[in-house]
């Protein structure tokens, strides 16, 4: 039962039309206005998510830039002394500028329809988390433009990034604790924490990981601000800003980033195939495994196991690497395998393949595979550490949460906008993004176990090693080609040059469906009663469910 919607009573008085003078008022606001100070979570996400996509487009473009930079091992085009601050953009604007913030938008706009609850808790605490994220980052911008930043050259803007970096930081756990606390107090009647959706699930853990990170990033960017500001004999000043910070800008801290993507394979796999999704507990550990992710990053170490020393020390280095590194893994594995229970064919019935299952699949698969890369990074003897082979397994994992996010999207639009995203081209965008990930990733997995560094463009090793380059290149090109094209779909269904959609278009299992589209400012008139996982399903095998019957009419 819900804490903020305590009774029907409540919930008809909150749905019910304003006073005339309100309306008035409400209508005379200008729209720009009316956004800017919005506490609608589906207003607040939307705004998460349009800016995260416009960082990422811009992030890839970045990625474009180091490529052409690194062709040729001279590193002549651009100024060395910018090099460090572009790649420092590059990082942060694919993790804390893209991928994260995406994920938790669609998280704020879907998670309350999803659960029957009326409104986001803390909105306004939401609203005030994506201005102070988005002021945050343009500090960072500004920072690293002005030479600031990891080896930065100007004192002052090496304090703004410090600063902004922490603004930052401070928005998205604002977002992350209203999301926690919206499924843990927000649910309709009925909905049990074993009933609340895969998705919705994957945010909570999600939302509590970084409820738990993102204080101690913050404290390592206090510290690092105080010793740069006072002789800096502590933590090396700014050259030691990469080395202090590593753990929050690489594997598998990013998992966790990437997890709801996991979620949203569980979520629309049974809708694709009209099943029942069993072994549900399965799947919620599998998720929770991926939240490990979050205390490898408390921790603040990277996880590394090699074969000096003892055989004492070896089985604790391995017994800690698997924990934090392969243990995700593992629960991916698990969700993926109640999937294939649920994607088992069925006589006579034809799954319905959308954009939303293949993006899901797709983006989950490249995040496995990063994962994995980041664990073969952590194996000292193989030689990984320093090399461009991190970073492939970072745009793997991003680059697969984006695809991801790119299918939440398609999936979710019609209950946002009222609006379908046309499925043919949509699917045709996920392969072109499964192409761009694997040309901006593979050859960096060839060209680390040759040694070419990270974060430098100056090096010299054998092989096709322009080839690589070129090719990570061209995949940058495509992945900001694919956000960008796949925002002018979305922009195009939903300015009326689609049909109108059903309330219902993939005839889905939980309670975001059980409303309008696109749903109204607060979500349901009547409150959902839960009885089941699938309530919207169990409406169409046996339309006698009270609530959620009343809904769908």
């Amino acid at each position: 039962m819900s804490t903020i919607d305590t009774s029907p009573e409540a919930l008809s008085t909150a749905t019910a039309p304003p006073p005339r003078d309100e309306a008035v008022t409400t209508r005379a606001t200008p729209a720009t206005v009316a956004w800017v100070t919005s506490a609608d979570h589906k207003v607040i996400g939307r705004m998460l998510v349009g800016t995260a996509l416009t960082v990422l487009a811009a992030t890839a473009v970045v990625g474009v830039v180091l490529g052409v930079e690194r062709i040729d091992g001279g590193g002549t085009l651009l100024d060395p002394g910018a090099m460090p601050q572009l790649f420092t953009a590059f990082r942060i604007g694919l993790i804390y500028g893209g991928l994260l913030p995406l994920v938790l938008g669609i998280g704020v706009g879907i998670v309350p329809l999803q659960l029957g609850a009326r409104a986001l808790a803390f909105p306004r605490l939401a609203a005030a988390g994506f201005w102070t994220w988005l002021g945050g980052l343009a500090l960072v911008v500004i920072a690293l433009a002005g030479n600031g930043g990891p080896l930065g050259g100007d004192g002052d803007m090496v304090d703004l990034f410090l600063t902004g970096h922490g603004v930052l930081v401070i928005g998205l756990a604002a977002v992350a604790i209203s999301l926690a606390t919206t499924v843990l107090t927000t649910r309709a009647p009925g909905m049990r924490l074993e009933r609340v959706p895969f998705f919705s699930w994957s945010v909570l853990v999600t939302a509590l990981g970084l409820v738990l990170l993102l204080p101690v990033v913050l404290g390592a960017l206090i510290y690092l601000y105080v010793d740069h500001r006072n002789g800096r004999a502590l933590f090396g000043g700014n050259a030691g800003i990469s080395s202090w910070l590593g753990f929050a800008w690489t594997q598998p801290t990013t998992y966790l980033f990437a997890l709801p993507v996991i979620g949203l394979l569980a979520e629309v796999a049974p809708v694709t195939f009209a099943k029942r999704t069993p072994m549900r507990g399965v799947a919620y550990a599998g998720l929770g495994l991926v939240g490990i992710a979050a205390l490898a990053g408390v921790s603040q170490r990277h996880h590394l196991v090699g074969w000096d020393g003892g055989l004492g020390d070896k089985l604790q280095d391995v017994v800690v690497w698997a924990f934090f590194l392969l243990l995700p893994v593992l629960g991916v594995l698990l969700v993926t395998a109640v999937v294939g229970l649920v994607a088992k064919p069925t006589r006579g019935e034809r799954p319905n393949i959308g954009a939303p299952i293949v993006f899901a699949f797709l983006g989950t698969e490249l995040v496995v595979a990063g994962m994995l890369a980041g664990a073969l990074t952590n194996i000292v003897d193989l030689g990984l550490g320093g090399t461009v082979f991190e970073e492939a397994a970072l745009v793997l994992v991003v680059y697969g949460g984006v695809l991801g996010a790119l299918g939440a999207l398609a999936y979710w639009t019609p209950t946002w906008t009222g609006y379908t995203v046309p499925s043919a081209p949509a699917i045709g965008l996920a392969g072109l993004g499964l192409i761009a990930t694997a040309l901006a990733a593979g050859p960096y997995l060839v060209a680390g176990f040759a040694d070419q560094p990270a974060g430098a463009a100056v090096y010299d090793y054998g092989g096709p090693s322009g080839l690589w380059n070129v090719l990570v290149t061209a995949g940058h090109a495509l992945m900001a080609l694919t956000v960008f094209a796949f925002v002018g779909l979305v922009v195009k269904a939903v300015t009326g040059r689609s049909e109108p959609a059903a309330a219902d278009p993939w005839r889905g299992h939980t309670l975001e469906w059980a409303t309008t589209a696109p749903a109204p400012v607060e979500n349901f008139v009547e409150p959902p009663t839960v009885r089941s996982p699938e309530p919207v399903y169990d409406l169409r095998a046996t339309p006698d469910h009270g609530a959620v019957e009343e809904q769908d009419r």
